[in-house]
């Protein structure tokens, strides 16, 4: 396959917003001896689907039949400035969002643009086998992205571009082209521990390696029961996802803002207070929430993650007061956690 065919998907890669478009080939072996590692220690908790596709995640031909080449592509997402997103972390009162999710969800969009990017392909060379994916299968995206020279997994588990950091979101195209492949990226993390330290609750057990069981993305959005008791304290005013090891990485001072419209917060999603969020109604939920990652949690789980964060705030009668209003509701699960938010208010 010509070089020039290469240069033509990278320019129209561009010309579609992603900011960057790389070509590897299927060979993740390494990758899948890591993740077998990953799920033999149940670093995976409730993430069955981590487990259960076999060989499909690690062996791009077991996924899409005839795949040689694997078109990589990331997407800025970040929607505001460091000092913006850091104040709303450090403020005890405000109800932090993961920044990823503060928009719309990003699955529909960037399959969007990737089959656009297919179809172009087409159009230059005629019928091809491709399928595209967008977080939406088993495939080891970050892996493929570092192969495809769009940066290097970090000791947090995220990618890190040398120019752009690592607040971006990752997209292929499985081929049964044979492109010319792009470099891999190299490790830059140097002697750094900085995302280990500053994890509110140490789930980077060892540089590259994330127990989720212990990690606040994981609780506040994965696990769909009650948090445990020993990480609530820790999880502070996070509701939905946690940022901190890419806020804290030397690396994200050369992220850029995103150009994407639709990735801007919605619904004043990055400026909420916990109390305001509390007190919506599941309608207002669902509304307001509409279209977002956030979304899928679920009702339950929102206000499960707010009572929590809610317990961790600075004593205040206003907040005793809503809790209690809340104990009516239906959920045994709210409940609990309202109610272990009282304890903490009250002692």
């Amino acid at each position: 396959m010509s070089k020039s065919l290469i240069e033509k998907i990278k320019c129209w890669g561009l010309e579609l917003g992603f900011q960057q478009v790389g070509i590897t080939d299927t060979d993740l072996l390494q990758a899948e001896s890591r993740l077998h590692t990953w799920l033999a220690n149940d670093f995976h908790g409730e993430l069955d689907y981590m487990a259960k596709h076999g060989l499909k995640r690690s062996r791009p031909a077991l996924l899409h039949p005839d795949t040689k080449s694997i078109i990589s592509v990331r997407m800025d997402y970040l929607p505001e400035n460091h000092a913006a997103l850091k104040q709303a972390l450090t403020s005890p009162t405000a109800a932090y969002i993961s920044r990823y999710a503060l928009g719309r969800d990003y699955h529909k969009l960037m399959r969007q643009r990737l089959q656009k990017l297919a179809d172009k392909i087409q159009t230059e060379i005629g019928e091809f086998g491709y399928r595209a994916f967008v977080d939406s299968a088993p495939v080891l995206e970050k892996a493929i992205a570092e192969k495809a020279g769009l940066g290097w997994i970090g000791k947090h588990s995220n990618l890190i571009n040398r120019k752009a950091g690592s607040w971006f979101f990752l997209g292929e195209i499985y081929t049964d082209l044979d492109l010319p492949l792009d470099s891999p990226a190299t490790s830059h993390c140097g002697e750094c521990r900085a995302c280990l330290n500053v994890c509110p609750t140490q789930a980077i057990v060892a540089p590259y390696q994330v127990d989720a069981r212990r990690c606040v993305s994981y609780l506040t959005i994965e696990l769909h029961g009650a948090i445990p008791e020993a990480f609530r304290p820790l999880i502070g005013n996070r509701i939905y996802g946690c940022d901190d090891c890419q806020v804290i990485c030397p690396w994200n001072r050369f992220a850029n803002l995103t150009k994407e419209s639709d990735f801007n917060p919605r619904h004043n999603l990055n400026s909420q207070q916990l109390l305001d969020v509390f007190a919506w109604p599941e309608t207002e939920f669902l509304t307001k929430t509409e279209g977002s990652a956030i979304h899928r949690i679920g009702y339950e789980r929102w206000l499960r993650n707010i009572a929590v964060a809610l317990g961790n705030s600075p004593k205040n009668e206003i907040i005793l007061k809503a809790l209690n209003t809340r104990l009516i509701i239906d959920s045994e699960l709210v409940r609990e956690h309202i109610l272990w938010a009282i304890t903490r208010q009250t002692r």
